[in-house]
Order: C-alpha cells, then structure tokens, then sequence
C-alpha cells in the first residue's frame, strides 16, 4: 500500500507479518486445503487478539481503530493477508461489525460484541444471490414483518465463511427497501449446504431460507430502510478485498524478480533480456497503480468521500490487472511455474476468486456508468 502508516500502523503491520509467517505460512495453508472449514478456530482467536476483530466496533464495546480511520487500518491486515494467501474469516467479521456499529441496537451489541472480537464467535454477511448482480438490485431474498417477527424466505449464495459462522447477517427485500436481520445459523428452516472454491482456504456455502423466522429484535436499524449501511458494507467489503489482491500480485511480483535476477541463459540473467525487462516495466506500473487506487479507494471510505465511485474504479482495475500480473509471472517462472509443487498458483487462486466475488471488473464498469450518468 501507499498509505503513510504511523508508528502505530507499523508496527500493526509488522506484528501481522510475523504471526502470519509463523503461524499460517505457506506449508500450513497448503495442508488447510484437505480441511472442511479452511481454518483452525484456536488460529482465529489468537488473530483476534491481535486487534483483527476490533478495527470497527466502538471503543466502549472493547474496540477502537488504530488511527481513528478503521478502514485504513482493516488494509493493512488484508494486505498482509494476500501476501500469504492466509486463511479466516476477516473480511466477513468485520464487515458484519462495521454493520453493527452503524446500525445495531445497544441491546444487539451487547449480545454479538464480545465473541466477534474474542474470535470465539463466528459471523458472515449472507449478501449475493446465484445468478444475481452484487448491489442491492441483486437481492430478491424477501423480509416480511408478521407481528412481532420478520420471516425470510429465498436464498444466498457465495456466502463466505457460510459453513463455519455462528451468526449470519442476512440482506433481504422488504418492500422497494433493504432489511439486514442477524440469524443464528441453527434457526429452523434455514439449510446451509457447505461448498469449496479454487482458493485453498477459502470456503463458501449456499444457504436456503424457508420461512425462517426471527424476532423483530433481530433486525438491524430500521426494516426496509437498510440501503445505505448495505452499500456502506460493500465498499468496505471491495477496499479490504482490493487491498488482498494487492498483497498478493506484490508477493508474486516479488519473488518472480529474484527468479529472474538468479535464472541463467546463454551466460547472463534473464532480468537483464530486454524484452523481460519491457514486461516487467509493465507489470510494476500495474502494481504502484494498483496501491495508489486501493489507497485512495480506502481514505473515500473512511471519509465518506464519494467512495462508491472509488471503490468500483479500484475493483474494475485491480480485479484485471493484478489477475494479468500474476498470470505474466508465471510465464516469467518458466515450466515450474504450472506445477503444484510452486506457490504461485496459491496466489493466481486467491486472486482469481477475488475478481469475481463482490462483483466482476466488468459489472465494476457498468455500476461506474450508472454513478457517472454516462
């Protein structure tokens, strides 16, 4: 990233390089991929003792951000992250935490608080629909008040995290309006089928609703007038998956150049064919864009500063880029490069599924249109 940290930020930084490395090198993620859930709970509790989970809950709940911009400092963690294509359910935790804050009652927060952020408590953001776009036009899961409780009936899919959480922070239709409700994932009528993805650890389900009933308690703000906090989750959610994207084309574009700074041919390195040289030129432009966008993308966040515009513009070209970055590495890496054996295809993985959740470079472009009135 081109964030300017703190000394504060740094050092969060360095702290979550050195657990990551300890604790969820690569070795480890490669085992993880036999495992149903893609992560230990004992490894996410000892995450969330590093502050991972407390970055957007309010201080008198035992949170608090590192600068005052949660935001800016979630990155700094997603980043690492994607440098070693590391396992959790960070993105989702705190997406449904920023959702509390915002809208939960202090009856609410008083309940899911305390175990989001000891990491004994397990939460996913139940949003995209098969078939469907990833804005609000997309939900079509209903939400209908009957008496003192809301019933939802429909189906999410793409649900990270889905199989493992404890609580799920479902997006319905109420009306021409949004609902955010907070089921228990043991609710009756709700059926969670567990699924896989390209990544090694990275797990998504698909959930039915049939009927499932909840009290009116469990609706988060107002029913049918959820729009802005849901939009205000995606680009929360876009900013961190963007900032992921990043960490890992930089690692990758990190490791092909001392491949091809110590691979011989015909006597010499290959970093020093010119032809090499203009691809890697190329990719280094793709990479220091891809930061600056992301640092941007994140300040218009925390500011509130036009930030769905920034971070659909950060995701239509990060999403294609950092793709094609990796892509290009691999090539560079020669014949090793397409084995199991190499990493690199943990991160080509990790970068493929994050193009295409939370909505494709392409549908990217088409909401930049809309905002744009073009």
């Amino acid at each position: 990233m081109n964030l300017e940290l703190t000394e504060d930020q740094e050092f969060f930084r360095d702290t979550t390089r050195r657990f990551l490395e300890s604790e969820a090198p690569l070795t480890t993620v490669r085992a993880l991929w036999d495992t149903d859930d893609g992560f230990e709970r004992g490894w996410w509790a000892k995450a969330a003792e590093l502050g991972w989970t407390t970055l957007f809950v309010p201080e008198e709940h035992g949170g608090g951000s590192l600068s005052g911009n949660p935001v800016q400092d979630a990155v700094i963690v997603a980043e690492e992250m994607g440098r070693l294509v590391a396992p959790g359910p960070f993105l989702p935790v705190n997406v449904v935490c920023a959702a509390l804050a915002r809208d939960g009652s202090p009856e609410q927060q008083a309940e899911h608080f305390p175990g989001l952020l000891s990491g004994e408590t397990i939460a996913a953001w139940a949003f995209g629909e098969r078939g469907g776009s990833w804005d609000a036009s997309g939900v079509s899961l209903t939400a209908e008040p009957d008496g003192d409780e809301v019933v939802l009936s429909g189906a999410k899919a793409y649900v990270e995290a889905g199989g493992v959480a404890d609580q799920l922070l479902v997006t319905a239709r109420t009306g021409d309006g949004l609902t955010q409700v907070i089921v228990p994932s043991d609710a009756a009528g709700l059926t969670v089928t567990r699924g896989r993805s390209i990544d090694l650890v990275r797990r998504y389900a698909s959930i039915a609703f049939d009927g499932v009933r909840a009290p009116a308690s469990a609706v988060l703000g107002e029913v049918g007038g959820a729009g802005d906090t849901v939009e205000h989750q995606l680009e929360i959610a876009l900013a961190l998956q963007c900032a992921e994207t990043v960490g890992a084309a930089d690692r990758v574009f990190e490791f092909t150049i001392e491949y091809a700074q110590d691979r011989y041919a015909f006597g010499r390195p290959i970093a020093s064919f010119q032809a090499l040289k203009h691809r890697i030129a190329d990719m280094l432009v793709w990479l220091e864009f891809s930061k600056s966008i992301t640092d941007g993308a994140a300040r218009a966040v925390d500011s509130g500063n036009d930030p769905a515009r920034l971070v659909s513009v950060a995701k239509a070209y990060i999403g294609d880029r950092c793709l094609d970055l990796i892509d290009d590495c691999v090539q560079i890496n020669g014949g090793i490069g397409v084995t199991w054996e190499h990493d690199i295809h943990i991160y080509s993985r990790r970068a493929a599924v994050n193009r295409a959740v939370y909505g494709s470079p392409e549908e990217h472009r088409e909401r930049l249109c809309t905002l744009l009135e073009v």
